[in-house]
């Protein structure tokens, strides 16, 4: 029997990939144990989904890994999650660096703690040059806060006249936005049953196909990744125009 992997095709890959892993805490205190056990646990799933997309050859994984709205979580939460932030990519690493992926970081990354902002942004230098793949992590991220961010960044440039507010496009728009060098999202994927973005990379997800999953993330596979790949490429995505229209290609 043709494994889904097998069924994929090779030319309707998306181009980017992001993914809300969402039900740690839930999958852990439904075998009594508390909400960091579950956090614990995520590891491998996000393994697995970068070695999905790795197997595949997809350019780009965007995992939102802490928003700006988790700073709210009780504090021992936090710190864990802040802890297991640290430890992962100390033991990720090399593994990172031996598969040729580039690791990129969106989000207010000033907010972090000085250890786990300064181990980021050293993979992201060792990284750099890596070419076969992209590894995006959305820590200390929030969506209307990046549209805020980049609306007065274009603002002053309007005040200091270094920009006409006529030449104000989508593409000014989005190389003011931290992921200005990323493509847009063509697949969103969040686990756990929920259905909502969570102020996750609203302007890119415009025209993305979004899926949403009833299993929790520390129990994401990558036959899970590759189901939810082969459910993309049987869709039909039209961009706002009509299927005769996309026929006449």
């Amino acid at each position: 029997m043709q494994s889904i992997k097998e069924k994929l095709n090779p030319d309707m890959l998306p181009k980017h990939v992001a993914i809300i892993m969402d039900g740690n805490g839930r999958w852990a205190k439904s075998r009594g144990e508390e909400r960091t056990y579950g956090h614990k646990h995520a590891i491998q799933a996000v393994r697995n989904a970068v070695n999905a997309c790795n197997e595949i050859h997809i350019p780009f994984l965007t995992l939102y890994t802490f928003s700006t709205e988790n700073w709210n979580r009780p504090q021992s939460e936090v710190n864990t999650l802040m802890t297991l932030i640290s430890e992962t990519l100390l033991l990720e690493a090399e593994e990172i660096f031996t598969k040729g992926l580039r690791m990129h970081v969106i989000g207010e990354i000033e907010k972090l703690p000085p250890l786990v902002r300064d181990q980021m942004l050293n993979l992201v230098d060792i990284t750099k040059n890596n070419k076969r793949g992209n590894l995006v992590l959305a820590l200390s991220y929030g969506s209307q806060r990046e549209i805020l961010n980049a609306v007065k960044k274009i603002s002053e440039e309007v005040k200091n006249g270094k920009l006409e507010v006529e030449e104000i496009d989508e593409k000014i728009f989005e190389n003011h936005l931290y992921t200005k060098d990323i493509p847009a999202v063509d697949l969103l994927i969040r686990t756990s049953g929920e259905v909502r973005i969570s102020n996750f990379l609203l302007w890119q997800i415009a025209y993305a196909e979004l899926q949403f999953l009833d299993i929790m993330w520390p129990d994401f596979g990558k036959e899970d990744f590759f189901k939810c790949i082969y459910d993309y490429q049987n869709k039909e995505r039209r961009f706002g125009k009509t299927s005769e229209q996309l026929d006449q290609k």
